[in-house]
């Protein structure tokens, strides 16, 4: 698929709704050392009712085999965001930047005017013997709002903040979270937030109007939509403000987006 699109602000009157797209109605992907399912087209798979919600073009959850991963592969004018759920990541790329991706870490990759990245499973121990673990990951592309920039990289761990069980900024080029989100991400319209809850433990999604709630662990109860499982997702139009309550350990993903990709 094309890394570029156009972003434009979102000042038309928008009806307000929650759209509930459940872990089963994703589209999968298999090829032996990768299990991916994607929340959007994405491939092979292409549903012109389906490419993106607000600014979120890509939201993969893929399972990696130790030892495999992404070869050496071409972005351009996409901010990639990468967020590990289980084991590690090794994100090499064209400008020089490496670097070890693991749970509590954020990480962002600015493809700006072209960037040639890989990613594969860490499959090494500090000690050098080899592993046979997985590794899970969740990668979110959202437009960014110039294009042909200068590419970049950027991470930070933030698993203490996680641990206040509260909505953490994780990547954001909005001006509220100048200095309050872990990176930043060239589109001033867009923020990714992230929270661990244990059971009973309850947090506020922001108000925008376009929201992008996935669960990628656990189970939680979103107010107005009842039980949300492991994989699930909900598309917010217009809406926010409701209450997200975790019925069992859980990690979620919420994307608050002011602004919508031109058609």
């Amino acid at each position: 698929m094309s890394d570029r699109s156009t972003p434009r602000s979102s000042a038309v009157r928008l009806d307000a709704g929650l759209d509930v797209r459940r872990s089963s109605d994703r589209f999968a992907s298999s090829f032996g050392w990768l299990d991916s399912k994607h929340s959007f087209s994405f491939g092979h798979h292409h549903d012109p009712a389906n490419t993106h919600h607000g600014l979120l073009l890509v939201n993969n959850d893929d399972v990696v085999d130790a030892g495999t991963g992404f070869d050496t592969h071409p972005h351009r004018d996409m901010e990639i965001v990468t967020w590990v759920m289980q084991g590690s990541l090794v994100h090499q790329d064209s400008t020089g930047h490496s670097g070890i991706i693991y749970p509590g870490l954020a990480q962002r990759m600015s493809a700006g005017r072209g960037i040639l990245h890989s990613e594969k499973n860490d499959s090494w121990r500090l000690e050098g013997q080899a592993h046979t673990d997985p590794v899970h990951f969740v990668q979110m592309w959202v437009v960014p709002d110039e294009s042909g920039v200068v590419p970049g990289y950027e991470q930070l761990e933030i698993d203490a903040e996680l641990m206040s069980g509260s909505l953490v900024p994780v990547a954001s080029g909005m001006k509220q979270h100048d200095g309050a989100s872990a990176i930043r991400i060239r589109n001033r319209y867009a923020a990714l937030h992230a929270a661990r809850l244990q059971p009973g433990q309850s947090v506020e999604l922001p108000d925008a109007p376009f929201l992008h709630l996935f669960v990628p662990r656990g189970a939680v109860v979103l107010e107005g939509a009842g039980p949300l499982a492991t994989g699930d997702a909900v598309r917010f139009t217009a809406t926010g403000g409701q209450k997200v309550t975790a019925t069992e350990a859980a990690e979620i993903l919420v994307w608050e987006m002011h602004a919508t990709i031109a058609a």
